[in-house]
Order: C-alpha cells, then sequence, then structure tokens
C-alpha cells in the first residue's frame, strides 16, 4: 500500500528518517524540508514498465563493462545524500568506484555518500527538475564525475562530465544505432541496448530537407 503525503507538510529531517525506518517498502525523497513519495511521484509523472526495463538495461550493462574493476553498481534502492541542500534521494542507477562510504541514520539504515556516477531515466513531468534543480544538487556531490539522464519515450541519453578544472562537459546521443560515451567510466553502452525489450510510441518523421 502506497503511503500518501500531506500535501504542503514541511518534515524536520528526523521525521523524514522515522518515516523512512516506519515504511521499509517505499522510498522518500527528502528536498530542503519536503517529502516525496517517489512510488506516487512516479505513478503520477506516467511512469511505466519501460522506465524499469530501461533502468535495469543501464544497471546490468555497465555492470558487465566493468567486470574485474573495483566499481560497485547501485540500483535505485540505494539512498544518497547531498549533506549541504539536505537532499536525500533515490538515483535509478548510482556506481561507485573505489571505497563507498556509506552513513548510517538512527534507524540504521545506510546512505551512499560518494557515487561517481548518477543516472536518472526520465519521466515527461520530472523531465525538468532531473535536468535543472536536481542536476545542481547533484554538482554539490564532490565525488561526483558523471551525470546521465535518459528518455524513456524515445532513443536519447544527454551526459554531463566534470571536467579536472570543474567545469562541466556535455554530450548528446539519440537513435538506436547510437553509442553513448560515459567517459567517467572509460566505457561505452549502445542505446540499442539501453532500450532493448522497450515499446517505444511512434516517433515523428524526420523533416524533409529540400535543396539548399
Amino acid at each position: 500500500m502506497t503511503v500518501s503525503i500531506p500535501p504542503n507538510r514541511r518534515y524536520t529531517l528526523d521525521e523524514y528518517l522515522e518515516l523512512e525506518a516506519k515504511s521499509p517498502h517505499e522510498k522518500f525523497e527528502y528536498r530542503e524540508g519536503i517529502v516525496i513519495n517517489m512510488r506516487e511521484a512516479l505513478a503520477m509523472a506516467g511512469g511505466s514498465s519501460e522506465h524499469a526495463v530501461i533502468t535495469v538495461n543501464i544497471s546490468s550493462g555497465i555492470h558487465s563493462r566493468l567486470k574485474g574493476r573495483d566499481c560497485r553498481v547501485y540500483s535505485p534502492d540505494a539512498r544518497v545524500r547531498i549533506p549541504k541542500s539536505t537532499l536525500y534521494t533515490y538515483p535509478d542507477v548510482g556506481v561507485v568506484c573505489g571505497e563507498p562510504q556509506v552513513d548510517s541514520d538512527r534507524f540504521g539504515v545506510q546512505t551512499l555518500l560518494n557515487p561517481n556516477l548518477i543516472v536518472e531515466v526520465l519521466s515527461p513531468s520530472t523531465e525538468d527538475y532531473d535536468r535543472g534543480r536536481k542536476f545542481e544538487l547533484y554538482r554539490e556531490i564532490s565525488s561526483l564525475r558523471e551525470y546521465v539522464v535518459v528518455w524513456q519515450t524515445q532513443p536519447r541519453v544527454q551526459t554531463f562530465f566534470r571536467r579536472d578544472d570543474g567545469g562541466w562537459s556535455f554530450d548528446a546521443f539519440a537513435g538506436m544505432d547510437a553509442v553513448a560515451k560515459l567517459l567517467s567510466l572509460n566505457i561505452e553502452l549502445r542505446l540499442s541496448e539501453v532500450y532493448a525489450n522497450v515499446t517505444l510510441p511512434p516517433q515523428p518523421p524526420e523533416p524533409e530537407t529540400g535543396p539548399v
């Protein structure tokens, strides 16, 4: 049963952690005093089985390419914390290379502190947040080297890579024949693999181009 959160209700951090502990089958995002039931939000955002399939395809594809390396791939059940802005959230995919740093709250629940790569699969009504404010908050994680957003309605992936000078490089990949380069891990993912067994809505035809 989904736990509904009263609208406009603000929570202290302790109240949020207690809510999580009392609802082990739910996942809640805590953002600057606001609590969001992620299952309920995903359903309202048009979440679908495609979202889940894409997430599994990405995590398994990354995992297979990192065999033999000191890296761990985390599922959407792994909670991540950004201390400065007090954001607790559950990325669709997280990767840590090297020793994971975790923090346990007073209920014994562990929270990941040092992801190197984060992937979010976009839903139509969460796209602006995931590509905007949430990315701003993720950038506060000093260990984060790359942020990846993936559309579930079309074969499209965008990557944001933190350079050594602290700036961010952007790249975009589109179409089933494209190959997304994840620079932080030095691996590639074919979009045909990312969207395997996913039913995409009909895509609009490419605009016709006449003679120049």
